[in-house]
């Protein structure tokens, strides 16, 4: 059986592709797994704009990271797509479907510093000093605990970025762990940033594969590497995103752990100006639709706090 696969062409997206693809033909005999590699809207537009202002990028600026793939999966030219899961939209395309959650690796954001400022007191501590970050989600919680902090954005791939901070192009820089192990680069010194300072974008840490919902063949495949407790955490972080109507750049966080009998949840909510920043947890059984009424009755009172005077009920 031959089988292709869509996949960026990005360092990071080759390797965590490819290590997909590895799991899944492992102990499949005869089957072939074929990389298709796709340059995605979001590709070209980091090409084309390196030193795009945070403000400048689209609205749907990650939504453009999946959209080409997305049309080869519709299309049949590939049969599935391997994807971050924190790239994905809220909302799937009609007849898409994400067919498997593989095991997560870790979701959280690490501080890599400079000579100037090695570690996080340092940035906390100093004056003037900039952190190479695009997120708003990032750039909002770390301003909370460092008020005098500027960012920067900083664009390419891991290696691209570890050299320009090397270069002195900014005083620290913030990654996604995972995209570090992934890459094979944890040797990099760096400083896990922990949940109380900074909760990871929705998603973050875990692969999507994507498919198309008519193809039972692809869909009964991959039904044997999802993981099924991953499944169930970034469901909840992905229905917390909707249900806030999350767009490409809002400036959420959620996080979400599944234990035996229940589930965590950590969340980060602001506007886009970072104007009444909120934060809270909370937890229930061990079942997404118990997950569902709580996380609609939050999102219901944040909206609710948004829209009224001052944005406080």
């Amino acid at each position: 059986m031959k089988i292709r696969y869509g996949t960026r062409g990005s360092a990071l997206a080759l390797a965590q592709s490819g290590q997909f693809a590895e799991e899944l033909a492992r102990g499949r005999p005869g089957l072939e797994v074929e990389r298709v590699v796709i340059q995605t809207s979001g590709d070209r537009f980091s090409l084309a704009r390196p030193r795009a202002a945070a403000g400048a990028e689209p609205e749907n600026v990650k939504a453009m990271f999946v959209k080409e793939l997305e049309e080869a999966l519709l299309a049949g030219t590939i049969d599935f797509a391997v994807h971050s899961s924190k790239d994905l939209p809220g909302e799937l395309p009609p007849g898409l479907v994400v067919a498997a959650f593989p095991q997560r690796a870790d979701p959280w954001d690490v501080y890599i510093g400079s000579p100037r400022a090695p570690r996080w007191r340092d940035i906390q501590a100093g004056t003037g000093l900039r952190v190479a970050t695009a997120a708003l989600r990032r750039q909002i919680q770390l301003k909370l605990s460092a008020p005098g902090l500027g960012f920067m954005v900083m664009r390419g791939n891991v290696d691209t970025r570890l050299r320009k901070l090397g270069e002195g192009a900014a005083d620290g820089l913030i990654l996604a762990k995972a995209g570090l192990e992934r890459l094979g680069r944890c040797n990099v010194p760096h400083e896990v940033l922990p949940l109380e300072l900074i909760v990871p974008a929705p998603g973050q840490g875990a692969l999507a594969v994507e498919a198309r919902a008519d193809r039972k063949d692809v869909l009964e495949l991959l039904a044997g590497v999802d993981h099924a407790a991953t499944r169930l955490e970034v469901e909840c972080e992905r229905l917390f995103l909707r249900l806030m109507g999350g767009g490409c750049r809002t400036p959420l966080g959620a996080w979400a752990r599944s234990r035996e009998g229940g589930i965590d949840f950590q969340w980060f909510w602001s506007d886009l100006e970072g104007r009444n920043p909120r934060r809270g947890s909370c937890s229930c059984a061990r079942d997404l639709s118990v997950f569902q009424t709580l996380a609609a009755e939050l999102a219901g009172r944040l909206r609710n706090e948004d829209a009224s005077p001052g944005g406080k009920p």
